[in-house]
């Protein structure tokens, strides 16, 4: 079950009436898809952060690819 909450928005008198022109449009589901898309922005951009800063911290010390070849070159041997 999905559970709505509810937000208010406050907007001018002259974009409430120029939205009334256009009633063919849901703008309660345009709304919640826009937050929705800047949620998506914002999550991969903490994604990126974070992973910015394990870079960061591994930064010439640690190498992926070796890493890898290091594990496989030992199953290998076996």
């Amino acid at each position: 079950m999905n559970l709505l909450s509810v937000i208010s928005v406050r907007i001018s008198e002259e974009i409430k009436r120029k939205m009334n022109w256009f009633k063919h449009v849901d703008w309660a589901k345009y709304i919640q898809n826009t937050i929705e898309k800047k949620i998506r922005e914002e999550e991969m951009n903490l994604a990126c952060q974070i992973m910015d800063k394990v870079a960061m911290k591994t930064s010439g010390k640690w190498s992926g690819v070796n890493e890898i070849r290091k594990w496989r070159e030992k199953r290998d041997i076996k």
